[in-house]
């Protein structure tokens, strides 16, 4: 499924200077069919009631997803984000989220990816991206 080179250390590299990177996402692991990172919740990342506000939820599920989408084409194409949507199932006040993606669809014009955030090992959001493909 990856077609392009896959360091960990790299990618988290080239990141900084990004909003991921302000953030605190980091890349923590790519396997066969899927690609994982992490965010770790600050004051921050939270609406005034106290919860991680759940477009830093998003955020993270579209840079899981579009790192994920990237990594999969050749080089002479790019990927951009089409639609993506999130259905916030659980409050997060403290500790990690993890955040796992894996490919729902690999097409030649478009990428459709599936990405679930945990907390504590319970589920926090369910989002659905989809990805263009593009010539450079």
């Amino acid at each position: 499924m990856w077609k392009r080179n896959i360091n960990l250390e790299n990618i988290n590299k080239k990141m900084k200077n990004t909003l991921a990177y302000h953030l605190g996402i980091n890349i923590t692991a790519i396997e066969d069919n899927l690609l994982e990172g992490e965010m770790l919740v600050r004051d921050f990342l939270k609406q005034p009631y106290g919860i991680v506000h759940g477009g830093a939820s998003v955020v993270l599920a579209e840079t899981l997803g579009s790192l994920a989408s990237n990594l999969c084409i050749e080089d002479n194409l790019s990927t951009v984000g089409l639609d993506i949507n999130a259905n916030h199932i659980r409050a997060v006040t403290k500790g990690l989220i993890i955040g796992k993606t894996i490919p729902i669809h690999l097409g030649r014009s478009t990428h459709v990816w599936e990405i679930k955030l945990f907390n504590n090992d319970k589920i926090t959001c369910v989002s659905r991206l989809t990805m263009a493909i593009l010539e450079r």
